[in-house]
């Protein structure tokens, strides 16, 4: 296949899908020259495509106000039209998949339209549970809803905010563990610190925000990030080369908002990795 991986950063999850999907054709695309993704590709003699997004972002900002850009502006689709365009000049022709991997910027409804659902992306939480949101925020909304585990979700983009079609669920990583284990390595009071947000069990998150210290709100992050960095290894290198192994060996099709993989229509979580032989 040709494959176009979209990076912002470190480009570990594109490192982890070509890694162990080695036979297919690479492009990696980033909005943030020099990236450590960027490296990684060179190194890998994959073939590169480098385009900031900041001279569209500054028109867009002068024309809304910062912090006021819509998702959907002409500056928006303008970059992404010039990028695919680039992308498909690269690849002669356009990709058969897209793997978003650690990209930071909002896909317009234009990308959606012209490429669903050859788009992939991941989060560090369960998408079907409403655990989404930036970063750590994913991870605080399972422990809020008192989760004792929390999961990685491989998606197909679609207009939504991170709730299109579920390919893959990772394993579940039980949160105490997680904590435990980081704790050996750098103890920061990350259990004790799970143990006095227990009294905030129920709410939804900008409840929380509204009605939390600073100092648990600092512990909810710091507990968060740690759960965060733990879903990256055991969840999203897990499931983002294997959704991708899925969809090279011809197992996947998509009708509408229903995951179809060896003909079975998948429930709505799709494949979780312990649940599937």
């Amino acid at each position: 296949m040709k494959i176009a991986c979209f990076v912002s950063g470190s480009g570990t999850n594109y490192e982890q899908i070509s890694l162990k999907n080695p036979n297919h054709r690479y492009l990696v695309f980033t909005n943030r020259p020099g990236c450590g993704g960027a490296q990684i590709a060179q190194r890998n003699g994959h073939k590169l495509v480098e385009l900031s997004h900041i001279p569209y972002l500054k028109r867009a900002r002068m024309r809304y106000g910062p912090g006021n850009v819509p998702r959907n502006s002409a500056e928006r689709t303008e970059f992404e039209q010039d990028a695919c365009s680039l992308i498909e000049q690269g690849l002669e022709g356009p990709p058969d998949l897209m793997c978003l991997a650690g990209y930071d910027l909002w896909t317009t409804d234009w990308l959606v339209d012209t490429y669903f659902p050859r788009i992939l992306n991941v989060h560090p939480g369960d998408t079907t549970k409403g655990y989404t949101g930036l970063g750590w925020i994913a991870s605080a909304k399972a422990i809020l809803a008192g989760e004792d585990t929390v999961r990685s979700t491989l998606f197909i983009v679609d207009r939504t905010e991170d709730n299109g079609p579920v390919l893959v669920q990772s394993r579940p990583l039980n949160i105490v563990s997680a904590l435990a284990g980081a704790e050996l390595k750098e103890p920061r009071g990350l259990l004790d610190g799970l143990s006095a947000l227990g009294r905030f069990r129920g709410m939804d998150f900008e409840r929380f925000q509204a009605s939390s210290t600073a100092e648990h709100q600092g512990k909810m992050k710091a507990i968060g990030e740690t759960l965060q960095n733990a879903l990256k290894v055991a969840g999203d290198w897990a499931i983002y080369p294997f959704g991708v192994g899925l969809i090279a060996g011809g197992r996947v099709e998509v009708e509408g908002g229903t995951v179809y993989i060896d003909g079975r229509d998948m429930p709505v979580y799709g494949y979780r990795m312990d649940e599937q032989v």
